[in-house]
C-alpha cells in the first residue's frame, strides 16, 4: 500500500485501479451524491474509464497533490476519498480541499481528521500559501467541517450546476485559509 498520509485513525493512500468497486459503492449512494448531482449514481464506465484514471493521473502530474482513498486503519475498511489539489487554471500554491466518505464515517470525525492532516502538511511541506474549500450553502455538514479544520468563510458566490440541486438557489460558499494563519502548534 503506497500511504501518502497517516493520521491516529486514517490512512490515505493513492488510488489503484482495484478501487473501482470502492468508488461504485461510494457514488452510488443517493445521501452520499446529493449535494454533488441531486443523488445521481455514477456508472462503472464512468469510474473505470474517466474518474478512477483522472485521480490517478495526479501522482505523475504534481507531486504530494491528488485523490487520496481514506482508509480506516481499525478496520481496514475504505469510508471514501479526498482531494488536495491546485485547479488547472489557478496558482500551484493554492490549493483546493476536498473530500466524499460513506455515510457510516458521517458523524465521526474522520472528515476533519484527514482534512487537517492534509492541510498541516501543505502547508508544513509541499509549499501551499493557501487552502480553500466549496460547498453549496444549504450543506452545513460540509461548512462545518470546514470550519473545524481550521477553515474561514471567505465568499459566497453562485456555481452554475449541470443539474438542478435542491438549495441551488441559494448558491455556494468558499472557505479558506492562508498558511501564516495555520496553527502549527495544533498540528495533528
Amino acid at each position: 500500500m503506497d500511504v501518502f498520509l497517516e493520521t491516529q485513525r486514517l490512512i490515505l493512500r493513492r488510488f489503484t485501479s482495484a478501487d473501482v468497486d470502492n468508488l461504485i459503492e461510494l457514488d452510488n449512494d443517493p445521501d452520499v451524491m446529493r449535494y454533488i448531482n441531486g443523488g445521481m449514481p455514477t456508472s462503472r464506465a464512468e469510474i473505470e474509464h474517466d474518474r478512477l484514471p483522472a485521480f490517478m493521473s495526479y501522482y505523475q502530474r504534481f507531486r504530494g497533490f491528488g485523490f487520496w482513498a481514506a482508509i480506516e486503519k481499525s478496520s481496514g475498511a475504505f469510508i471514501g476519498w479526498f482531494h488536495f489539489r491546485p485547479e488547472s487554471n489557478g496558482p500551484q500554491d493554492e490549493v483546493e480541499l476536498g473530500y466524499r466518505l460513506r455515510k457510516s464515517a458521517w458523524g465521526k470525525g474522520y472528515a476533519t481528521e484527514g482534512s487537517r492532516a492534509l492541510i498541516a502538511r501543505g502547508f508544513a511541506e509541499l509549499g501551499v500559501r493557501r487552502v480553500f474549500a466549496t460547498t453549496m450553502v444549504v450543506n452545513t455538514a460540509s461548512r462545518r467541517v470546514m470550519e473545524k479544520s481550521g477553515l474561514r468563510q471567505s465568499r459566497l458566490f453562485q456555481a452554475d450546476w449541470p443539474v438542478r440541486i435542491d438549495g441551488d438557489e441559494l448558491g455556494d460558499v468558499e472557505y479558506s485559509i492562508f498558511a501564516s494563519e495555520w496553527d502549527y502548534s495544533a498540528r495533528p
